[in-house]
């Protein structure tokens, strides 16, 4: 019989395993703030590398003394603040009410959505105000874009689309905050400093159809069970009864393509000149950093090129100092 206390393979908390519907991933919560503040960024992946700093963790066994740190590079042109969306707060959750377009919009932008021609801004900003000062208008978001015609690395033109939060309390300070930053051009340097502790969200890199030793880590067959033709296989779909297949069995399916967030990741550098953190030849599949870039401690989700958002740290880590680099390896990747 087997065992009753072996623990199954594989987590089904991310269940269904399937693709996800967009590449731009999605912030389903924000940390919360005190004053206003721009939450979120978004960069492209270009590669990794490593870099020797003086080791700052107090208890560590290596603590003042110099490490290799592997990290990771983005690409982050700036971005731009289309408009502002206002949301209501009911028992079937939030719904947007209204929105604010600034008539200052790259012609790019149409790539992506049909502009609105005959917006009329000052009116929009004035039904916002009155959505606040009723009451109605419980939540605030700015809709940015990014500029990938800047990055060469990326053969593409069509801007990403998407939302991010504006920090703080009082809603009020809050619209006043993001009606400062509507239409203009905000760098990775106005979100995020040296030493801060971020959150990242990306699209992994897909897999297709895998079968299920790979998509669950299961057991591969051993002794007289591999010999009876099935060795990358489950042992059974389970109990006669009830009569059907459960869905926590593990089998084959797509494997990732996934959205998925790490937390915790430390910013170890960001800089205006990329060139300066380009090794030699270029990364690999990317070329050469031509605009803003932050450098991130570890590795993260998605292939190369892929779209990364960022996000200041939502669960309580510590704060970090502004790390020592004394080195930063730019030979070359080509092999």
């Amino acid at each position: 019989m087997s065992h009753p206390h072996r623990p199954r393979r594989g987590s089904i908390a991310y269940s269904p395993r399937v693709r996800a519907r967009s590449e731009i991933p999605r912030v389903r919560s924000w940390p919360m703030k005190k004053e206003p503040k721009l939450m979120g960024f978004a960069g492209y992946k270009a590669g990794m590398t490593h870099v020797v700093m003086t080791d700052d963790v107090p208890n560590s066994l290596t603590s003042g003394m110099e490490i290799s740190v592997p990290v990771t590079i983005l690409e982050a042109p700036p971005m731009k603040v289309a408009g502002i969306r206002v949301y209501n707060g009911t028992t079937n959750g939030s719904h947007a009410i209204a929105e604010a377009w600034t008539t200052e919009l790259d012609k790019e932008l149409n790539r992506a959505i049909v502009v609105p021609k005959k917006h009329d801004l000052p009116a929009a900003i004035a039904k916002i105000e009155q959505l606040i000062k009723d009451g109605i208008a419980r939540d605030l978001r700015v809709i940015m874009y990014t500029l990938p015609e800047k990055v060469t690395g990326i053969p593409k033109k069509k801007p990403e689309i998407m939302e991010n939060n504006i920090g703080g309390t009082d809603l009020k300070a809050r619209f006043e905050y993001a009606k400062n930053l509507l239409g203009k051009s905000i760098g990775i340097g106005d979100v995020f400093n040296n030493g801060d502790i971020i959150d990242v969200l990306a699209i992994t890199i897909g897999k297709g159809l895998q079968g299920p030793v790979k998509r669950w880590g299961i057991q591969i067959q051993k002794s007289k069970h591999s010999r009876a033709g099935s060795v990358r296989e489950i042992g059974t779909l389970g109990a006669w009864h009830p009569a059907h297949v459960s869905w926590r069995v593990p089998q084959l399916g797509q494997t990732g393509y996934h959205q998925r967030t790490e937390f915790n990741k430390r910013v170890m550098q960001i800089g205006k000149d990329g060139k300066t953190v380009t090794p030699e030849g270029g990364f690999l599949n990317y070329g050469i950093i031509r605009n803003d870039y932050i450098i991130i401690k570890g590795s993260v989700p998605g292939h190369v090129k892929r779209l990364i958002r960022l996000r200041p740290a939502i669960r309580s880590a510590k704060q970090m100092p502004v790390p020592e680099i004394t080195y930063l390896s730019l030979e070359s990747k080509q092999g």
